[in-house]
């Protein structure tokens, strides 16, 4: 039996509106290039990657200048009106493609520091499982519940991990869980939350803490320095 294929899809059709009212993130300058090349660049080195989709705006002009669409690998789609939408977009374009086990990976546009090294981790810790994986990060400060504008509780953070992405999948599980999901009308945050809810058991693995999703605009500059220390590790393994 032939080992499974590996795909990915990036969830790229968000406005971002808490970034910018003008312009999406994904457009905005970073370290030479804009935020999309990077995110899409790196996705591309990952060996052994069979295709990628772009869930995206297709009207939108900034697409012009990411050069990483021009990959024989990338297949563009249109995007949806939540995040669910948008990576269901991209499995049902891989349909006829991929099969029922293959694995695939789905990013965030806004996650340029992702590093070869974690979606390594990431996939050699799936390959023991038949559902998939995420990564996470601990939290490390205090965590606090508010209510009324004040400390309601704090939480014993050891219980509680970040998620991050890409999260790794099997291909029609994941598009099962998810057109379950939408069709309840349940909130899905993530892959991995209509993954649990459709009752399958995701695994965790420890990422790096710089593969941080770029939110407001003062993250900018965090992850141009953040894209500078990682330039003498291997992005891949």
């Amino acid at each position: 039996m032939s080992e499974p294929t590996l795909w990915a899809v990036v969830a790229a059709a968000g406005s971002g509106s808490r970034f910018s009212a003008t312009q999406p993130k994904q457009f905005f300058p970073l370290a030479g290039s804009c935020v999309a090349e990077h995110t899409l660049s790196r996705l591309l080195a990952v060996p052994a990657l069979a295709g990628l989709v772009v869930a995206r705006d297709l009207a939108e002009p900034g697409w012009a200048a990411v050069e990483s669409l021009g990959d024989r690998r990338v297949k563009s789609v249109a995007g949806g009106a939540q995040r669910a939408d948008s990576v269901l977009a991209g499995l049902d374009a891989l349909a006829g493609l991929a099969a029922a086990d293959d694995w695939v990976l789905v990013h965030d546009i806004a996650r340029p520091c992702i590093t070869g090294t974690d979606i390594a981790k990431l996939q050699a810790a799936a390959a023991t499982s038949s559902v998939g994986a995420i990564l996470v990060t601990p939290v490390a400060e205090t965590l606090k519940r508010v209510g009324a504008g004040v400390v309601a509780a704090t939480a014993e953070r050891e219980q509680y991990w970040l998620a991050q992405t890409p999260q790794l999948f099997r291909y029609q599980l994941l598009a099962d869980a998810l057109r379950g999901g939408l069709t309840a009308g349940r909130a899905i945050t993530d892959e991995a939350s209509a993954v649990e809810a459709a009752g399958h058991p995701v695994m965790v693995v420890a990422g790096r803490t710089d593969n941080i999703k770029i939110t407001v605009a003062e993250q900018l500059p965090i992850a141009a320095a953040i894209l500078a220390a990682q330039q003498q590790e291997p992005l891949c393994e």
